[in-house]
């Protein structure tokens, strides 16, 4: 695990898409596909990311989760992304219909991952956030989406919000080259710590702890309660 402290929010996001596009390149031949978060840590980073020497033409892009609502939305993270990351990357998205039932919607993008991974062991790059409570993609504490483990896709209830959320499981998270997680602000300082130095499985935790490879990219107010985690700070 490598954990990286930068100094402000606007830091965290340029260093972040140097990063993302360093780990994009390293894939030298084929196509490359990168697993996207929503929310404003990531939507910094995208505007950065999209003017990054990448060859788009061999990316494809999709969401580590999405909001129940359409494309348009304010609050869809299809709408973020493809706003934010103006670059011409293949956009693969789960496909709202308000006739459809989620658990549809989750099964087709699921089939459509399946085609998108091919023959590789899992997806290459997914970058992921957390919530104050813990959450990471759309995996909340206490909802059903915690315990699939055939899927690669499902929909979840989450009750305490009392909406529709899609998401990446935990076993497709798992089988990714490498996980990167961005947080930011104070808000999130109190979950990081208890995700990074607490025993609680939280679901963050078990998403970080059976990763193949996982980066943490946080700024320093998400650091200021991480006593015991070994940081690297940056431009300091």
């Amino acid at each position: 695990m490598n954990v990286i402290v930068l100094p402000t929010p606007d830091a965290l996001a340029t260093y972040a898409a140097g990063y993302v596009a360093e780990e994009i390149r390293r894939y030298e031949t084929g196509r490359v596909n990168v697993g996207l978060a929503g929310g404003s840590t990531p939507k910094a980073m995208y505007q950065h990311l999209a003017d990054a020497d990448l060859e788009w033409d061999r990316i494809d892009v999709w969401l580590s989760d999405e909001r129940w609502v359409p494309a348009d939305h304010e609050d869809s993270n299809a709408n973020l992304a493809r706003t934010h990351l103006d670059a011409p990357a293949a956009f693969h998205f789960p496909t709202f219909d308000n006739e459809s039932h989620p658990h549809a919607a989750a099964a087709a993008h699921s089939d459509q991952l399946r085609e998108l991974i091919g023959d590789s062991p899992g997806p290459h790059i997914i970058l992921l956030g957390i919530g104050d409570d813990a959450h990471t993609a759309s995996l909340f504490p206490g909802t059903d989406a915690l315990e699939h483990d055939g899927e690669a896709y499902v929909a979840n209830w989450v009750e305490s919000k009392q909406v529709w959320r899609l998401t990446a499981t935990i076993p497709l998270l798992h089988a990714a080259d490498h996980l990167i997680f961005l947080v930011s602000g104070s808000e999130k300082a109190t979950a990081l710590a208890a995700i990074l130095e607490g025993d609680e499985p939280l679901p963050a935790k078990s998403v970080a702890d059976g990763a193949k490879k996982v980066t943490w990219l946080i700024d320093e107010a998400a650091a200021m309660q991480l006593t015991t985690t070994k940081l690297t700070r940056l431009f300091a």
